[in-house]
């Protein structure tokens, strides 16, 4: 099941980010719901993708890499930080890691790949055989990688967006 989730995941990532193949096929959901928000801008294709920017290190793009940035949607963590503070008051690092990684996946389904990495890193930290962890610090610093941006540095990473309840 886990692996199936990362897949979609990793699949909702690349969607997120772009890429630079123009002529691969895109995929959509057809269970997603349009969003009747009149603050929200919809956005196409081509903002996410790298099609009509200047290749990098051209005299319209720096050549350095630039700050990370905190995005995504805000989500109600709250069941996630209760079962953290529950569980980090017990000595089971296991069952620690275990709750920053449940946080750390419903950041990055939210596209809260910042704050993810933070959750996945604190993961591997009480539970250094987290495998899928692992893969997602990798997958989240390729991403930042593949965008030209500096990823946060450990420790440095930010609590997710705050939620505002309806």
């Amino acid at each position: 099941m886990r692996s199936a989730l990362s897949i979609l995941i990793l699949a909702t990532a690349v969607a997120a980010v772009g890429c630079s193949n123009a002529s691969a096929p895109v995929q959509t959901n057809s269970n997603a719901v349009a969003s009747t928000n009149a603050n929200e801008h919809p956005q196409t294709m081509i903002a996410h993708s790298t099609e009509n920017q200047p290749p990098p290190g051209s005299a319209n793009t720096p050549a350095t890499r630039t700050k990370w940035t905190q995005g995504g949607d805000p989500i109600d963590t709250a069941e996630y930080d209760s079962a953290i503070s529950k569980v980090t008051k017990s000595s089971d690092k296991k069952a620690i890691g275990e709750a920053y990684f449940n946080r750390a996946v419903a950041l990055t389904h939210a596209r809260q790949y910042a704050s993810a990495l933070g959750d996945y890193r604190k993961a591997i930290k009480y539970d250094p055989d987290n495998a899928e962890a692992k893969q997602w610090i990798d997958q989240i610093l390729g991403i930042y990688d593949s965008m030209n941006k500096e990823a946060p540095k450990e420790g440095e990473e930010p609590p997710p967006l705050p939620f505002k309840k309806s």
